[in-house]
């Protein structure tokens, strides 16, 4: 049995709730006073707090429900950030051509869904693997692709796979769309105080990012 449920946290706690990506650096301090940087993660693991995002008796209760479906820490789900979802600007559309993804051998028919982000010469591609239903875009050398079609989607994996004859050699394979991100909680306990949480006290409900 899979232990990852393909749903969604509430979006109406996640979009007040606090969070970001963390990176592991291991940093050695060497006698000359100089510095040797190395990071055993290639990805980072997001983290995030739901307690945050609470802001009603009902929004509390479907965080308690939610928790107790997944059995505390048991099983992972989906998570949406509200600062990073699509493959464009978190105000923009998702567009076919937004993200390369990979360029076609004539023989290779399954392609990663994959984000880029770029910062002058340097950039960090990272793996989508949870996109959302009827999100995705898909272009072959700029031309659009149709889904159910030319290509099916595995959203429970981030790839796509082209129906009948591979990519020709050199064409350019991009795609736009939405995605959650695997996470799970990080806490086999909520401790909630109802009388503090009336007065303006907020849970902390730490939510962590899973490899999938």
């Amino acid at each position: 049995m899979s232990n990852f449920h393909e749903i969604q946290f509430p979006a109406s706690v996640s979009f007040a709730s606090t969070g970001g990506p963390q990176r592991r650096t291991e940093i050695v301090s060497l006698a000359s006073g100089a510095e040797e940087r190395n990071s055993p993660w290639e990805h980072a693991k997001r983290r995030y707090d739901a307690g945050l995002g609470i802001r009603s008796m009902d929004d509390l209760h479907a965080v308690l429900a939610f928790f107790e479906a997944r059995r505390g820490q048991l099983y992972g789900f989906r998570w949406k950030d509200f600062t990073d979802f699509t493959s464009a600007l978190p105000t923009a559309t998702p567009n076919a051509q937004d993200q390369n993804i990979g360029v076609g051998d004539g023989v290779t028919n399954i392609y990663a869904l994959s984000k880029t982000y770029e910062q002058g010469v340097h950039s960090y591609t990272r793996p989508i693997t949870k996109p959302r239903e009827n999100s995705v875009l898909l272009a072959l050398n700029g031309t659009l692709q149709q889904e159910g079609v030319d290509y099916t989607v595995d959203h429970a994996q981030g790839s796509i796979s082209f129906i009948g004859a591979a990519p020709p050699n050199g064409a350019l394979i991009t795609a736009g769309f939405e995605f959650d991100v695997p996470v799970r909680f990080d806490t086999s306990f909520l401790n909630i105080t109802l009388e503090a949480f009336n007065a303006g006290a907020l849970p902390s409900i730490p939510i962590v990012e899973v490899q999938v």
